[in-house]
C-alpha cells in the first residue's frame, strides 16, 4: 500500500506496476492543458468549493460532488495519488474531501507537479479516456467543523485552533472580510512556512517537529482553517499524516470574518 506522504519516484515505479491508481491532476487549468503526469484526471480547483458568498469556500452540495466524481471515474476502490502545482494547496483539500467521502486509500505527492519536474520525469498533454460512474456518496462529518462547532469549543476551551494564513491577517493589518483578525486562541503557522522552497515546494523534513513547536498536541481537538479552506488544505493533511486530531473549518474566515457576532482577536487596533 502506498503512504500518505508519496515521493515522485516512487510514484514513477508505481505507474509501471499498478493498475488501480486513480492520479488526480489539481493544477490549474493551463498547466494541466500544457503538461501532467501520464494517466492523470483533472480536477479544476474551483470545482472542489461550494462558491456561495460569503463562505465561498464550503463543500459543495452532494450531488455536486456525485457529478464531479462519476466524472473521473471513481469506484471507491482506487488508491488515488492528488498532486497539485503549489506545493499542496488544493491537492490537501481534495485529500480532506476524500476522507469527507470517506474514502481513505490516498497519497499526496509531495511536492506536486513541480518536484516531478524538477526530478525529470516523463509528462505529458495526453488525456486518459474516462468512463463516468454511477456515484452515490455518503458525507462523513467527523473531520468537517462548522462555525457552530468552533463557537462551542472555544466557549468548553477544548480546541485548537489553527490559523494556516499569513501573520498578517491574523494580526488583522490585512483584511479579506468585514472584520480583520484570527479567532481568539488560534495559533498562526502559515501554511508556506510547511513547504521546502529548496526541495521543489515538498514538505519540509523536519515539519512534524515545527507543529509540534508551535504547542498543537495529538491529545489536542485541533480545527484549521484560512480563509476559504484552500491554504488549509495543506495544513489539513500535515496534521492527518502526523496523526492528529485535526478537522477542517470549510467556512474559514470567509464565513466567520463576515458574520457580525463572531469573536475576534487583532492586533490592529
Amino acid at each position: 500500500m502506498l503512504p500518505l506522504i508519496l515521493e515522485p519516484s516512487a510514484l514513477f515505479e508505481a505507474l509501471k506496476t499498478e493498475s488501480n491508481l486513480l492520479i488526480v491532476d489539481l493544477c490549474s487549468d493551463e498547466n494541466h492543458a500544457r503538461h501532467h503526469i501520464p494517466r492523470a484526471v483533472h480536477i479544476s480547483p474551483g470545482e472542489l468549493v461550494s462558491g456561495v458568498s460569503p463562505a465561498v469556500g464550503k463543500l459543495p452540495e452532494i450531488s455536486r460532488l456525485e457529478r464531479l466524481f462519476s466524472r473521473i471515474g471513481y469506484t471507491g476502490k482506487e488508491h488515488i495519488v492528488a498532486y497539485d502545482d503549489e506545493g499542496g494547496g488544493w491537492a490537501g483539500r481534495f485529500i480532506w474531501t476524500l476522507d469527507v467521502i470517506g474514502h481513505d486509500q490516498a497519497s499526496f505527492l509531495n511536492g506536486g507537479l513541480i518536484a516531478w519536474a524538477d526530478e525529470g520525469l516523463p509528462m505529458t498533454q495526453d488525456r486518459p479516456e474516462i468512463t463516468p460512474t454511477d456515484v452515490n456518496l455518503t458525507i462523513h462529518h467527523e473531520v468537517i467543523a462548522e462555525k457552530e462547532d468552533v463557537l462551542s469549543g472555544l466557549a468548553s476551551g477544548n480546541i485548537q485552533i489553527w490559523d494556516a494564513r499569513s501573520p498578517e491577517e491574523w494580526a488583522g493589518t490585512k483584511v479579506f472580510a468585514a472584520k480583520g483578525g484570527h479567532i481568539p486562541g488560534a495559533i498562526n503557522l502559515d501554511w508556506l512556512e510547511l513547504m521546502d522552497r529548496h526541495r521543489a515546494l515538498r514538505l519540509r523534513e523536519d515539519v512534524a517537529e515545527l507543529v509540534t513547536s508551535r504547542g498543537f498536541s495529538a491529545e489536542t481537538d485541533i480545527i484549521t482553517h484560512c480563509q476559504t479552506h484552500h491554504r488549509s488544505g495543506l495544513t489539513y493533511l500535515v496534521g492527518k499524516s502526523m496523526g492528529l486530531n485535526i478537522r477542517a473549518y470549510h467556512g474559514s474566515w470567509s464565513e466567520w470574518g463576515n458574520d457580525p457576532d463572531t469573536p475576534i482577536d487583532n492586533q490592529a487596533g
